[in-house]
């Protein structure tokens, strides 16, 4: 008995309604369709976008959740991947790769949980190792760039050593936080991701479509070894550089983040 009040009342309605084309339905499809205005596809300021949920937040210190904005603190909480390059200053008349107007000197491999942690925990959600509204005089020096990813959009974070800070960049805005009273958990972490370091390539060049930059295939290791190298003029710094004597390790130098 249902069943067929139910086609009934589906037969009443294709009667009621004018028959369309294929292409009728379909006319109002993309964004006007959402209800969103001409400009929705442009990145609004970090002010001014929706908080992401309270779970998510309520563990980062507020003054770097204000600063960088819910969306990019959402990629780096819930990032799915985080990528770690190795940069340093932009050369004069330097050709070579670049990320957040910085020089690519080499990729330093996925990051693990574990290390994703260790960041989160000592460096965005402890009051301790930040000091708020204090300028150090001292340049920050580029060492490490950790790349947030979640989904196609990325935040940027910049570890500076021994300026010891670390920067969050998303596209509009750069925010540097003094992070002196960390200055060696920052160096331990570098030391380690250090360890990981190989040459840098286009993902692009590759075919990738991870942000990776290792050749993956036989074909892909011929095209990199055919392609001119880019400058790097800070290497010709290093090697006339004499080796510092090591020391042993002392305090958080000595931390075993698991590299």
């Amino acid at each position: 008995m249902i069943k067929k009040l139910l086609m009934s009342f589906m037969c009443g309605v294709c009667a009621v309604l004018p028959a369309q084309a294929d292409d009728d339905i379909f006319a109002n499809e993309g964004v006007t369709s959402f209800q969103q205005s001409d400009g929705a596809w442009r990145r609004q300021n970090a002010s001014e976008v929706p908080s992401v949920p309270e779970a998510t937040v309520k563990q980062v210190l507020p003054e770097i959740k204000n600063a960088i904005g819910p969306i990019a603190w959402d990629n780096i909480a819930n990032a799915e991947k985080i990528f770690c390059y190795e940069v340093d200053t932009l050369p004069e008349d330097y050709k070579g790769y670049t990320l957040d107007s910085m020089a690519v000197t080499g990729f330093c491999g996925v990051i693990k949980s574990e290390i994703k942690e260790q960041v989160l925990s000592q460096l965005f959600m402890n009051n301790k190792n930040v000091l708020f509204n204090v300028r150090e005089e001292c340049v920050i020096h580029p060492r490490i760039v950790l790349r947030f990813v979640k989904g196609v959009d990325n935040t940027d974070v910049l570890l500076s050593s021994p300026c010891h800070s670390f920067a969050v960049y998303y596209p509009g805005s750069v925010s540097v936080f003094n992070a002196k009273p960390a200055a060696q958990i920052i160096d331990t972490l570098i030391k380690g991701l250090d360890k990981n370091n190989v040459d840098f390539v286009s993902p692009a060049l590759l075919d990738q479509l991870l942000p990776i930059g290792i050749p993956q295939t036989k074909e892909q290791r011929e095209l990199v070894s055919k392609k001119p190298k880019a400058i790097k003029n800070w290497e010709m710094k290093k090697t006339a550089e004499q080796p510092k004597a090591k020391s042993e390790p002392q305090g958080w130098n000595n931390l075993n983040f698991g590299f």
